[in-house]
């Protein structure tokens, strides 16, 4: 799999009037480091920039409303992403290991961050959920770089398994939203600097090992 013919490489600016990236439409084009989605887009498709190692700036057109898995898998160039508002999803493994990443805005329309969203984006030291999410998919943000304080809005409802489970350090307090009723298994495991966790009357289970090993937690509500 991978792009067909000569692969794009520098800047590339998609064509206004496409309606939608399919799967796998520049897979592994390493050459390539700006992109610029325009308004028409109205999908990424999966796979549909995974490896392109080279991408250090994307910009993503205000019609999308998907974000496929794996689309920018790999792209460990990538510093920063601002997904409009026009999203309502973010898919499986969107941004797995874009190790470069180290800026998110995520738009208002978004409702789901999918499993492994953004799974070992180690250098990702915060993020703003916004008040649309209602699902924090399984490794949401396993293994990544957050650090300081975390709030977990109102409209979530449930946080997966390993959400966020630490790489030993980072998040220092974790203020949980009111409408959140399930705490994944693993969630919160091995965020040894946190030291206080809010945790409101809606939840109705905590999983398993949920914050095991959190060594410096001091204070839960």
């Amino acid at each position: 799999m991978g792009y067909k013919g000569t692969a794009p490489s520098g800047s590339l600016s998609i064509t206004d009037g496409t309606k939608g990236i399919a799967d796998n439409a520049f897979y592994n084009c390493f050459g390539l480091n700006t992109v610029v989605i325009p308004n028409s887009v109205t999908s990424i498709g999966d796979w549909a920039f995974r490896n392109c190692s080279g991408l250090t700036s994307v910009t993503i057109g205000n019609s999308v409303t998907t974000i496929g898995e794996y689309a920018f898998d790999d792209c460990s160039g990538l510093i920063s992403v601002t997904i409009p508002s026009s999203v309502t999803s973010i898919g499986n493994s969107a941004f797995y290991n874009c190790s470069g990443l180290t800026s998110v805005t995520i738009g208002s329309g978004v409702t789901s961050i999918g499993d492994n969203a953004f799974m070992e984006c180690e250098s990702l030291t915060s993020v703003t959920i916004p008040n649309s999410v209602t699902r924090i998919g399984d490794k949401a943000f396993f293994m990544s770089g957050l650090t300081g304080a975390l709030t977990i809005p109102n409209s979530v409802i449930s946080i997966g398994k390993h959400a966020f489970n630490s790489r030993g350090e980072g998040l220092t307090s974790v203020v949980i939203g009111s409408s959140v009723t399930t705490i994944g298994d693993y969630a919160f495991w091995c965020c040894t600097s946190l030291t206080t966790v809010t945790i409101p009357d809606s939840v109705t289970t905590i999983g398993a090992s949920a914050f095991k090993s959190c060594d410096e937690l001091a204070l839960v509500t």
